[in-house]
């Protein structure tokens, strides 16, 4: 094999001819009855669509989801985005791959994340609620977990450290908007660090990250209560009404009955925390689909879990005014326009009232 060639650098029509990981593979029925794969290959710069239409079965049978591939095709545009047309498939051993080249990370360091988010904990000025933070971020398995675990499958957040980037966002945001909207600041901030937290058992972590058992079976919101319950248990006088208002943040964090959320937010510090979730998750997921959206041009493919297109470039800036005489010279001309239209249209009008007749029948 020859270097590995990574997905971002791909053009349509380009012969291919590198190592992939499997990411997604699925046996599927064309319109003709024949068998096809659809399958998404990928490496740490992004997911490359992939179809195979010769001899399916037999490959199916041959690779899996989690294997390292050395895959040949050609790239080509369809719909708008670009898609590998596997001629040929083989699987490799896991030692014949550099892991780095397909684990995607965070670019920021979690040591240095997970330090800035126990210096947010220890500006709390309520000492139950920190006592709390304090006892969960400083259990062991819990920190090692935090600092390597993404927040999500697929879609936010989804790389190693991408669990610890998510939280310290929300607690950055909870401390400055908490102070904006006048609310307590000590219930905001344990939202953002403990909404998510029990994500370290709802996932599994590596290369080709899963829902485990107690994800499927329980999910982190209950986690969650798990978390607060076993470890308020070792605080002398944890008092029970502060208790029952940080389960009812995390239990509300989702927001709507419809996104899961076992209940609505019903105190401003509740509905804070969701808002915060929610932008900082969107916010996120557009800043992804920049950086690794294949469409060409300034606009992305459509993205499902938006439901939209994205708009890919930097927007307009103007820092100073612009001494462009073609722009001086193109705005006059449409504003002679604009005014000739205007005068068309009120003589089409006159004309049209001035044949205008009221039956006074």
């Amino acid at each position: 094999m020859n270097q590995k060639k990574f997905i971002t650098d791909f053009n349509v029509k380009d012969q291919v001819e590198t190592t992939f990981l499997v990411k997604y593979l699925a046996l599927n029925n064309a319109k003709d009855g024949k068998k096809y794969i659809n399958m998404i290959l990928t490496d740490n710069s992004g997911d490359l669509e992939s179809r195979i239409w010769s001899d399916a079965e037999s490959v199916y049978e041959s690779i899996d989801k989690g294997d390292f591939v050395v895959a040949k095709g050609k790239i080509n545009l369809f719909q708008g985005r670009k898609q590998f047309i596997v001629s040929s498939v083989e699987k490799i051993a896991d030692s014949d791959v550099d892991m780095e080249d397909y684990l995607s990370k965070s670019t920021h360091d979690p040591e240095k994340m997970f330090r800035e988010l126990i210096d947010i904990v220890n500006r709390l000025d309520d000492v139950y609620i920190k006592d709390l933070l304090t006892l969960i971020l400083s259990d062991a398995e819990i920190a090692r977990r935090l600092k390597l675990w993404q927040a999500g499958k697929t879609i936010h957040h989804a790389y190693q450290s991408g669990l610890i980037e998510h939280i310290l966002s929300c607690a950055r945001l909870a401390d400055s908007l908490s102070d904006h909207y006048q609310v307590n600041k000590n219930y905001v901030v344990a939202g953002a660090v403990l909404h998510d937290l029990c994500k370290i058992y709802e996932l599994t972590d590596g290369l080709n990250v899963d829902y485990t058992e107690e994800g499927k079976l329980v999910g982190h919101l209950v986690k969650g209560l798990e978390i607060v319950d076993r470890f308020s248990y070792k605080i002398k006088g944890f008092p029970y009404d502060l208790k029952l208002h940080l389960k009812h943040i995390l239990l509300a964090h989702h927001g709507e009955y419809e996104y899961g959320s076992p209940k609505i937010p019903q105190t401003s510090e509740a509905y804070l925390v969701h808002l915060i979730d929610l932008m900082d998750s969107k916010m996120h997921t557009l800043e992804a689909i920049k950086k690794a959206d294949l469409a060409p041009g300034h606009w992305s493919n459509f993205n499902k879990s938006l439901d939209r297109i994205v708009f890919k470039n930097d927007l307009p800036h103007y820092p100073e005014y612009r001494e462009d005489e073609r722009t001086a010279s193109n705005a006059s001309s449409f504003e002679k326009k604009r005014v000739k239209g205007t005068k068309e249209l009120k003589q089409n009008l006159g004309s049209l009232l001035a044949d205008f007749k009221v039956d006074e029948k």
